[in-house]
């Protein structure tokens, strides 16, 4: 245990107001599998502020929810693109390929984004009998780098990937975070920009655990709860997800939690940028930092607080913000910083 974790969003705590929502769903008894009236009225929630006209269901875990959504798009002769970095490329444990049958085309970038240039040479082959056929682009909003796909960006992925006959995943583990950062609602950047599913997740900001999964195209993912039950996504006591998601969207929990971290963020940024020895690698646009620093300030720092090498070979690290990360962390970890460069 750290006293303070840079490591990820993972490692921060439950939001008290979701504590609250869970005791008060642990009144009493209710229906199993999501049959009761909390998870009712709160999916019929998110699909309103997702624009209506969709389709809503709860998972356990941000896999299962790239899992789910992807297995209802997909045969086993088909292939997903995604960038290098995907989370469903590196830290699912090839959970996307096991259950679809389906091939991975990852594709490299430099900032973690996709783009109809850099998706378009793997789709020369496409349609010849011997080649693995393309059919979802899998994005992550924000991408694993922090980076943002602004609106625009967003539709014109969309319209290229409807053009090539393809659809378009969103994983939104951080989504809120997106919508933040932008300042713009849910809708604006899943169903006004043309995705076809999207995830909508709470673990990261707040929650204990749960991710919501919509679909904008019901007529593809009638069998739904088939592949949810099949992925041991479908939780028995649904309620407790139901409740956490209540508080969530009650007064833009969602909402401020994510600006609390992105703001931690950009404070984080603005202090490092004062540091001749260190170097900010990729924009800073929602909750994570990537830095360059000395491999002995490394070394020193990662005694005191929890935080991930992304790239050994070039010192790079990568600092995450919470919703409960804050000014007094920073400011501690920037001291021991620069007392580290000093010694």
């Amino acid at each position: 245990m750290f006293p303070v974790s840079f490591g990820s969003d993972n490692h921060s705590g439950v939001h008290p107001e979701v504590w609250k929502a869970l005791l008060k769903a642990d009144e009493g008894f209710a229906p199993a599998y999501g049959e009761d009236p909390l998870t009712l009225e709160v999916l019929n929630k998110i699909e309103s502020l997702f624009g209506g006209d969709c389709q809503a269901c709860f998972v356990m875990t941000g896999t299962g929810a790239n899992v789910v959504a992807i297995q209802n798009l997909v045969k086993s002769f088909n292939a997903i693109f995604c960038a290098q970095t995907a989370h469903i490329n590196v830290d699912e444990c090839g959970a996307v390929q096991k259950f679809t049958q389906a091939r991975l085309q990852v594709i490299p970038t430099t900032n973690g984004k996709l783009t109809p240039e850099l998706i378009g040479p793997y789709l020369l082959n496409n349609r010849d009998q011997h080649h693995s056929q393309g059919k979802v682009v899998s994005i992550a909003q924000s991408t694993e780098y922090g980076t943002l796909y602004s609106i625009e960006e967003l539709k014109v992925l969309a319209d290229y990937t409807h053009q090539q006959d393809m659809l378009l995943q969103i994983d939104g583990a951080r989504l809120a975070n997106a919508a933040a950062a932008l300042d713009c609602s849910l809708k604006d950047i899943t169903k006004e920009v043309g995705a076809d599913i999207v995830s909508f997740g709470g673990t990261k900001n707040g929650l204990l655990f749960g991710e919501a999964l919509i679909s904008f195209r019901p007529e593809l993912t009638s069998d739904i709860r088939f592949y949810r039950k099949q992925c041991t996504q479908l939780f028995s006591k649904m309620r407790y997800i139901s409740a956490q998601f209540d508080a969530y969207l009650k007064d833009a929990l969602w909402k401020k939690n994510a600006n609390q971290a992105n703001a931690m963020a950009t404070l984080f940024s603005e202090s490092l940028r004062n540091i001749p020895e260190v170097e900010i690698v990729q924009p800073v646009q929602v909750n994570s930092l990537f830095v360059k620093m000395p491999k002995k300030s490394i070394e020193e720092l990662r005694e005191k607080y929890h935080f991930y090498i992304w790239d050994e070979a070039k010192n790079v690290v990568r600092l995450m913000c919470s919703f409960n990360t804050t000014e007094k962390h920073i400011v501690e970890f920037i001291s021991d910083l620069k007392s580290s460069l000093v010694r």
